[in-house]
């Protein structure tokens, strides 16, 4: 048995407890729904077809992609890999592994990787706080649907949830045991930027942490910090030289200086008694959270003061951009829930966690987010040898080529991808499109096929929440 020494609300535990299984607790919950999640085998969407598509092509293939801003297709010439682009190295190692080349997988790794970062923040929050509040920690951040919305996800945000809880445990180590964890520290902070770009704002959060809690002792870590910025910004700087630019901006929107309560709202999924528990105990958990209340404090409030700081230059908002900032909200919300009064701890640290399985139960439950899988499956069926299917759109290309090269390789032969158009001289024609608000995304393939004395003879309707797809037979 490990004695803790007595500390004050500021100050880390002199003596951190020894591992403990129970410190298992939290990985495995968040597995086991992600098992639940997954389970009813929807089909990838979009950005993790993209995935797919980029981590199967040859390595020198991606880097040149990479570097140069170029797209690895014809029809997505000017959507390059450049962004995430050692989450797409990442992935070009796990798929080359035997077995492992399936949309399942990519969702595995996702799901390994946050599992593992949640293993290292219930130990590194055990450190500084005791068992109970990291373990309920590790719990509160397990069923927040934020974090496992994108837990099961074919993107990059498992990976910084991992090296987000590397760079954790590495400052606490420091903060305990100094010189060590300071490499742990740089490393895994770098990890954080080159896995998602925002996470730079909770990396500057555990820099302001260490300089309140050590002053001039954490200059070692302000340095640590500044270097393991510099590869995401060399990231940047590729992508600003190779002329992706802000490509992706259109997807960030103003909020009009509401940024922080929607980012609140989104943490906990939109559900009010969530909301107002957890902010609540956060709260309690920044006046009175023994051992992680400073870096609970700022781990919240310097990446959100960052962002709207930024935004007064340019929109900024996206809900699961903001993830690894807002895991600091359950951390203190644990601490807070550990902090109240004896008899009112496990009643309410079980209504946080109660309520954070209420708010994520719709995931359970919902739609695929696009049905080109299905969609293909049933080309296979109906379509004859020598119709042309053509894509008429990026994202009708892209679930096309992935799924007839995995689903029906039957179809290969006869498929059409953008920049090519539908052919004039077939009696029959599939066209797969994209609708946007229930029509057709126009492109000139109509044109083409009702100047060859083609018409539209039959459709069949795939809606997904993220895309909607249709599928149209042209006849003479």
């Amino acid at each position: 048995m490990t004695t803790t020494a007595t500390r004050t609300a500021d100050a880390p535990v002199a003596a951190p407890p020894r591992w403990s299984r129970v410190e298992l607790l939290p990985p495995l919950v968040l597995v086991a729904l992600g098992a639940v999640l997954l389970a009813p085998g929807h089909g990838l969407w979009f950005d993790e077809l993209f995935t797919a598509e980029v981590g199967r092509r040859p390595l020198a293939e991606i880097l040149r992609a990479i570097v140069t801003g170029e797209g690895v297709t014809s029809y997505l010439a000017d959507v390059p890999p450049s962004y995430n682009a050692p989450y797409y190295l990442v992935v070009h190692g796990w798929t080359s592994l035997p077995g492992l080349g399936g949309g399942t997988s990519l969702r595995v790794l996702s799901v390994l990787a946050t599992a593992g970062g949640l293993a290292l923040v219930t130990r590194a929050v055990t450190r500084l706080a005791g068992r109970a509040t990291g373990v309920l920690a590790g719990l509160v951040l397990a069923t927040a649907p934020l974090l496992l919305e994108q837990a099961v996800e074919a993107r990059s945000y498992g990976l910084a949830v991992l090296a987000t809880g590397g760079a954790l445990l590495g400052l606490v180590r420091w903060l305990q045991e100094p010189p060590r964890g300071l490499v742990l520290f740089g490393l895994a902070g770098a990890g954080m930027g080159l896995a998602h770009w925002y996470a730079v704002t909770a990396l500057a959060a555990f820099v302001v942490a260490a300089l309140l809690l050590r002053g001039r002792a954490a200059v070692r870590v302000a340095a640590a910090g500044v270097l393991a910025v510099l590869p995401v910004v060399a990231l940047i700087g590729v992508n600003l030289l190779n002329g992706t630019g802000s490509r992706n901006a259109e997807h960030l929107r103003d909020t009009g200086g509401t940024l922080a309560d929607l980012a609140v709202e989104a943490w906990a999924g939109g559900r009010t008694p969530l909301l107002y528990l957890t902010v609540g105990l956060a709260v309690v958990g920044a006046l009175r959270g023994a051992g992680v209340r400073v870096v609970g404090t700022c781990w919240v409030l310097v990446p959100l003061l960052l962002l709207v700081a930024g935004e007064l230059a340019r929109p900024l908002y996206h809900p699961r951009y903001l993830m690894v900032g807002l895991l600091g909200l359950g951390i203190l919300a644990a601490a807070g829930a550990t902090a109240l009064p004896r008899g009112a701890r496990a009643p309410v640290a079980a209504a946080m966690v109660g309520l954070s399985l209420l708010a994520s139960s719709p995931l359970a439950v919902r739609e695929p987010r696009e049905r080109s899988d299905e969609l293909v499956q049933l080309l296979a069926r109906v379509q004859q040898a020598g119709e042309p299917v053509v894509a008429a759109d990026q994202r009708a290309a892209l679930g096309l080529d992935h799924h007839t090269r995995t689903l029906a390789p039957r179809l290969r032969p006869d498929v059409v991808l953008p920049p090519d158009d539908a052919p004039s001289g077939a009696d029959r024609v599939w066209l797969v499109r994209r609708l946007v608000d229930g029509e057709p995304v126009p492109t000139d393939d109509d044109a083409v096929l009702a100047d060859a004395g083609l018409s539209l003879a039959d459709e069949h309707a795939f809606a997904g929440t993220k895309t909607d797809l249709v599928l149209q037979l042209w006849t003479r």
